[in-house]
C-alpha cells in the first residue's frame, strides 16, 4: 500500500489536476481533502477539457474510486451540476466510483450570498474572493453552525436543524448587510433540487478506508490551491480558509491514522497568482501580457487573468518546506521557449537588506525581487519525452531550480519522468 499527496507549492493553479490525472492510474483511490468550489483543476484527456472544482481529478480513470472527504466544503448545487456536466461528456459516475463523506459539512445557500455581500462591503480593500462562499462556510463550520451530509437521511431532523441555523444567519443577512433573508421555502427547493440527487453518493467512509487498507490499495490525496494560500502558513489574510498543507490530508480525507509515503509538490516553471495580495516577482505591461498569453493564464474558476512573473525561488523553497515535499513536478516549462533569457527571483530585498528566507506576511509589501538570468533554449520542447533529450539550457534550468529549492524535480510538464 502506498499513499501519496499531490499539493501546490505556490499560490495555486500550478497544474495539480494534470498531475493527478497523469499518475492516478497507479492509484486505486483519489481523495479531495480540503477546499471547495473556489478553484479549478484543469484536466485534458480523451473525454475533452475539464475545469473540475469539487470532483477529484481521478474521476476519469476506470477502476479508480474518487472521494470527497470531510474537510471539503461540500456544495450540493455545484457538485450536482458538475456531476451532470461530466456525465454529459461520457464519463461514468456512480456511487461505486464517487463517494462523499457523511461527515462533510454542506455549503449552504447563504454562504455564497454572504461572500458577495462582504466583498462589496470591503470595496477596494477586498481579499479577492471567488465568491463561492468558502470563508463564510469555514467560519460557520468552526462555530458549529453547519449541517453534515449524513443528516440528509433524516429529513425531519435535518430541516429542524437547518431552520435554527437559518434564523441565526438571517440576523447577519438582514441586520448587518440589509439584504433579503433566506426562507424555508428557498431551502426546501434547494434540498429537493440538489441534496436529494446527492444522497446516493453519501457514505460512511470508515468502512471504505478499512477495506482499502486491508486490501493494500494505493491512495492519492489531492489538494486545492497552494502553500501560500494556506490559512496558517500562507500570505495572511490573502489566503483560503482551509489547510492546503499535505500534513492535513489524512485528517481532511477522514483517515487521520494514515501515513503519507510520498508528497509531490507541483510548481510552475514561472510564477502565477490569482487574487489579491503580495506577489514579489510580478511582471507588468507587455512582458506580463506576453507570458500570460503564451501560458493561457486565466483562472479555471473565474476566467480572470492571472498575475504572472518570474520563478520565485524564495517562495518556492518556503512552499516545499511547508509541504514536506519529497519530489517536485515542474509544469509548463515549454511556455518559456520564446524567452532569450530566463529570469529567476533568487532573493528578496527588504528595507535595504537582501534575504533568501520568506518574510513574515506584513513585510512582503516592502519586498523587491533580486533577479538572476539563465540562458533560454529558444526552441519548442513540447514534444520531448526524455530529460536527456532536452536542450542543454533547458536541462540546466531544471537542475538550477532543483538545487535552489532543495528538492528533486521528478516530473516536467511535458510528461518527462526522471
Amino acid at each position: 500500500m502506498s499513499n501519496c499527496a499531490i499539493v501546490g507549492i505556490n499560490w495555486g493553479d500550478e497544474g495539480k489536476g494534470r498531475m493527478v490525472d497523469l499518475i492516478s492510474s497507479d492509484y486505486d483511490v483519489v481523495v479531495r481533502y480540503q477546499g471547495g468550489g473556489n478553484a479549478g483543476h484543469t484536466v485534458i484527456n480523451e473525454f475533452g477539457k475539464f475545469a473540475l472544482h469539487l470532483l477529484p481529478s481521478g474521476i476519469f480513470r476506470e477502476g479508480v474510486v474518487s472521494v470527497i472527504g470531510n474537510g471539503v466544503a461540500a456544495d450540493p448545487e455545484s457538485l450536482i451540476k458538475e456531476i451532470e456536466y461530466v456525465r454529459s461528456k461520457g464519463v461514468q459516475l456512480t456511487p461505486a466510483n464517487l463517494k462523499v463523506s457523511a461527515r462533510a459539512s454542506l455549503l449552504l445557500p447563504w454562504h455564497k450570498q454572504l461572500d458577495c455581500l462582504e466583498e462589496q462591503r470591503l470595496a477596494d480593500k477586498k481579499y479577492g474572493s471567488t465568491k463561492q462562499g468558502i470563508a463564510p462556510f469555514y467560519s460557520d463550520k468552526y462555530q458549529k453552525k453547519t449541517v453534515l451530509a449524513g443528516e440528509l437521511f433524516n429529513e425531519k431532523a435535518f430541516f429542524e436543524h437547518l431552520e435554527g441555523i437559518m434564523e441565526w444567519k438571517n440576523l447577519t443577512i438582514e441586520k448587518v448587510y440589509g439584504a433579503e433573508p433566506c426562507t424555508m421555502e428557498d431551502l426546501r427547493l434547494w434540498y429537493s433540487t440538489y441534496c436529494v440527487p446527492l444522497m446516493p453518493f453519501i457514505s460512511d467512509l470508515d468502512s471504505f478506508y478499512d477495506e482499502a487498507q486491508a486490501q493494500g490499495k494505493n491512495i492519492m490525496f489531492e489538494a486545492q490551491l497552494g502553500s501560500l494560500r494556506d490559512i496558517d502558513f500562507g500570505i495572511y489574510p490573502y489566503t483560503t480558509s482551509s489547510s492546503t498543507i499535505a500534513a492535513y490530508a489524512p485528517i481532511g480525507a477522514g483517515a487521520p491514522s494514515m501515513k503519507l509515503d510520498e508528497i509531490i509538490g507541483v510548481v510552475k516553471a514561472y510564477s502565477t497568482c490569482v487574487g489579491e495580495g503580495p506577489f514579489v516577482s510580478e511582471w507588468f505591461g507587455e512582458e506580463a501580457d506576453k507570458l500570460r498569453e503564451e501560458g493561457g493564464e486565466y483562472g479555471a474558476k473565474t476566467g480572470r487573468p492571472r498575475r504572472v512573473g518570474a520563478f520565485d525561488v524564495v517562495a518556492t523553497r518556503y512552499g516545499v518546506k511547508k509541504q514536506g515535499a519529497t519530489a517536485v513536478a515542474l509544469t509548463k516549462m515549454d511556455v518559456m521557449s520564446y524567452m532569450d533569457k530566463i529570469p529567476v527571483c533568487v532573493k528578496y530585498k527588504v528595507d535595504g537588506s537582501q534575504t533568501d528566507r520568506f518574510p513574515f506576511p506584513s513585510l512582503l509589501d516592502k519586498a523587491e525581487p533580486v533577479t538572476e538570468y539563465l540562458e533560454g533554449w529558444g526552441c519548442d520542447i513540447s514534444g520531448v519525452r526524455k530529460f536527456e533529450d532536452l536542450p542543454k539550457a533547458a536541462q540546466d534550468y531544471v537542475l538550477y531550480i532543483e538545487e535552489q529549492i532543495g528538492c528533486f524535480v521528478k516530473y516536467i510538464s511535458v510528461g518527462i519522468i526522471r
